[in-house]
């Protein structure tokens, strides 16, 4: 059969609503849909795939069922417009019967390959929240960098109050000298010198106070001396002193110097180190927050995009099926496969993003760049949360200005200021120092009579050590001691038998004192007995005049404190702007969640309509596609909407400096150590 004339052929290749309009009246209008909106029409049914075509009441051309529709391209000339007949013999002579080509439905492709480079797919590791944030704690480079900071503080107050420890010193030393001596009293032997050796030993503990700025010296001092000199009375002998020396300031410097101004100072900053690695802390929390909830809303994009690629997968399917009963024609292939194609793109632009987002995690929560873990795929544990109580702006106002570490880094530094003021005001004082000591000494030895006294003049043998003389010694003319040993040594030359041998004495005198008679123990007796003692007390006074210099550090003091009080009020607007923007991407976030999951319940409610409407013939794969676009991109915007209320819950937590609190994470207090 031939249409009659004046009925032109329904392009199939062209979406609804965009046929060409043949001049003469159409014998079958499209049918108009009740439920479509006002100015819109639904194409005409059409077979769904797999039915039974049913006969239309309108002539036209049935297609055996063994033959499809041949492939042509938009420009052949089966699909250009024939020329309107102007007769019905000329309408006999235009028309021809088609010719069909048997097509065979192609398989459906595979979904494309989301291995990624480095990553392996078997090596899991799953992840909660709380156990990223235990992780950056342990592991994070700029975490250990601050916490470093804190413990080089502490270092350093230590060091500064080193001061007040006391310092115990030990002076051993020996000395041994050889003068001349040209006195006849200096008790010098035949050679003119006098040889002394001394052995010193001396103690001493010195110790600042940590208030008041006084400091005291303890000495203790022990030396033994031995001498050859002829006009010593004791050889040889002991002498030890000990005593305490006091000092006491009592303008300048009494409430303060320079040593507890820089130890007050350094507490200060090791409090401003605690405060700067609490908020670094409370960054790098931010940050694993951010990366967390970056990488589940990248993971669930990629599920979500893997599901949009198997909705055209399932429309290649019906497509091919279609194509090969005869109910669409093959030119309907290059859009599903266009469509396909563009769905497997954003699939791997998601994957993309499932890779950066877990590096920027791994890159907070691991400290080596070797770590085995770079090679595991993170799976995130934790969904994002959502709540509908809008969020409390006094309240977050008040805890930011309480809890931020700028604004206590900046009233420490304020305290800081304070304690320079307080420094530089005592210099300008003038020095009055009180100063006491007291001391005693302990003497004792082995006495000795000075020879050149019982000897006469006489000239004693070489051999005779010093301090000792002969028990017979003299002139035979003049001592009869010495001649009756001058004759008993003549008589036993005289008998061949040998000569009397005289002993060396050392002579003692009774002029001396007992207790300076003996040895050490009997000196450290006479030093503890404070028989002998010294007392002095003085003071000292230090008038500078001008003082142009500490006069100079307080006005400098005062100009700080004059830009610290600005710094304060730009710093408190910085943070009230900062609480004040957080809080609004809180409230705006939840607003988004609430509208993005309306417009994915109703993208869903239209997508499963069209769908119903294809299958009976109603709608067209363009319509179709159009829907699963809409519903993808109503499913990625609650999907980001709801990340971006976490991300930006993380950011309010910053910005009032109550993550450390929301999460658990406790931090010492170093001085509290």
């Amino acid at each position: 059969q031939t249409p009659p004339p004046g009925t032109q052929q329904r392009d199939t290749t062209r979406p609804p609503g965009t046929q060409q309009q043949p001049p003469a009246r159409t014998t079958r209008p499209p049918t108009t849909d009740t439920n479509a909106p006002p100015g819109t029409q639904r194409p005409a049914p059409q077979t769904p795939p797999g039915r039974d075509a049913v006969p239309s009441a309108s002539p036209s051309i049935a297609p055996p069922a063994a033959q499809q529709p041949p492939v042509v391209s938009p420009t052949s000339p089966e699909l250009l417009p024939s020329p309107v007949p102007s007769s019905p013999e000329d309408a006999d002579q235009t028309l021809r019967e088609p010719n069909f080509v048997t097509e065979q439905p192609r398989p459906v492709p595979p979904l494309p390959s989301l291995s990624r480079l480095g990553v392996s797919s078997s090596n899991t590791v799953a992840l909660s929240l709380n156990e990223a944030i235990r992780r950056a704690l342990a592991n994070n480079n700029d975490i250990e960098i601050a916490r470093n900071d804190v413990r080089f503080a502490e270092t350093q107050l230590q060091a500064l109050r080193g001061i007040f420890d006391p310092v115990f010193t030990f002076t051993p030393e020996i000395n041994n000298s050889v003068r001349p001596v040209v006195n006849i009293f200096g008790g010098a032997n035949q050679s003119g010198t006098v040889t002394t050796t001394d052995f010193n030993n001396n103690f001493s503990v010195n110790k600042q106070f940590a208030r008041g700025g006084g400091n005291y010296t303890y000495f203790f001092n022990n030396t033994r001396e031995q001498t050859n000199s002829t006009s010593t009375s004791l050889n040889p002998f002991f002498s030890s002193s000990q005593g305490i020396t006091f000092t006491q300031p009592l303008f300048r410097d009494r409430a303060i110097d320079r040593n507890r101004q820089q130890i007050r100072i350094q507490r200060k900053r090791l409090e401003q180190s605690d405060a700067d690695f609490r908020r670094r802390t409370i960054d790098v929390i931010s940050q694993v927050q951010r990366s967390y909830w970056d990488l589940v809303f990248a993971l669930r994009d990629e599920q979500n995009q893997i599901a949009n690629v198997n909705l055209a997968r399932e429309n290649f399917r019906r497509t091919e099926a279609s194509v090969a009963a005869g109910s669409a024609a093959p030119l309907e292939r290059a859009e599903i496969q266009t469509e396909l194609s563009t769905r497997e793109a954003a699939l791997l632009l998601a994957s993309q993003q499932v890779t950066v987002a877990e590096n920027n995690l791994k890159q907070l929560i691991l400290r080596d760049p070797l770590a085995p873990e770079w090679s595991a795929a993170l799976v995130p544990t934790d969904q994002p949360s959502f709540d509908e109580v809008p969020v409390n702006l006094p309240e977050v106002l008040t805890e930011a200005r309480a809890n931020r570490p700028e604004l206590r880094r900046l009233r420490l530094q304020q305290e800081i200021n304070e304690i320079d003021l307080t420094y530089f005001r005592n210099q300008t004082k003038p020095r009055i120092d009180v100063v006491a000591t007291l001391s005693t000494t302990g003497l004792a030895g082995t006495q000795v009579v000075p020879t050149s006294s019982l000897t006469d003049g006489a000239i004693l043998p070489p051999d005779v050590p010093s301090g000792q003389i002969p028990l017979i010694f003299g002139n035979p003319n003049a001592n009869a001691n010495a001649f009756l040993l001058q004759e008993i040594n003549r008589l036993a030359a005289l008998r061949g038998d040998p000569l009397s041998v005289v002993p060396n004495v050392t002579p003692r005198s009774a002029s001396l004192p007992s207790n300076l008679i003996g040895g050490y123990g009997q000196t450290l007796q006479n030093l503890f007995s404070l028989d002998t003692r010294n007392i002095v007390v003085g003071v000292t006074v230090q008038l500078p005049f001008r003082n142009r210099t500490a006069k100079a550090n307080l006005a400098g003091a005062r100009i700080q404190q004059e830009q610290l009080v600005a710094q304060q009020r730009a710093t408190e607007q910085d943070v009230e702007v900062e609480v004040r923007n957080s809080a609004q991407a809180v409230e705006t976030a939840r607003r988004r969640v609430l509208a993005a999951r309306e417009a994915r319940r109703n993208a869903e409610l239209q997508l499963t309509g069209e769908q119903r409407l294809y299958q009976v013939g109603r709608s067209t794969t363009f319509l179709l596609f159009q829907r699963e676009n809409q519903l993808v991109n109503a499913r990625n915007q609650e999907l980001r909407a709801e990340t971006d209320y976490n991300i930006a819950l993380a950011d309010l937590q910053r910005a009032t400096s109550t993550t450390l609190r929301a999460n658990n994470v406790i931090v010492d207090n170093p001085l509290a150590q």
